[in-house]
């Protein structure tokens, strides 16, 4: 059964192109560990809410946008291998990531209805 990691950050609205590259590089490198599909979202159409959202969760500043992303792997296995030798490799480490990666956040996710 499929496995997903799902990634919520801000980002500065100005670093979108930058974030794009970034995000097609490590596609790369995360479907060479295994996983089989990788997708990035920008912001859109993010409604502001009264107790919750995107924003507040990031602590997005006024110039900042949501981005959703989510990577799939064939199982939770293989996407803790990936997470493993991601963490391990050096060019990660030397990575300057174009957002404040304090604010993100994440988590594994058991797949449980696929229509």
């Amino acid at each position: 059964m499929p496995y997903i990691e799902g990634f919520v950050a801000a980002v500065p609205t100005a670093n979108k192109e930058a974030y794009i590259k970034q995000a097609r590089e490590a596609v790369a490198l995360f479907k060479k560990l295994g996983a089989t599909r990788h997708v990035e979202c920008w912001g859109d159409d993010v409604p502001k809410g009264a107790l919750t959202d995107f924003y507040k969760a990031t602590q997005a500043k006024d110039d900042e946008t949501p981005i959703f992303s989510w990577i799939e792997y064939p199982d939770k296995a293989t996407r803790d291998a990936a997470n493993k030798a991601m963490m391990d490799n050096p060019d990660m480490a030397k990575m300057e990531m174009p957002f404040d990666g304090k604010r993100m956040f994440w988590g594994g996710f058991e797949l449980v209805i696929d229509e």
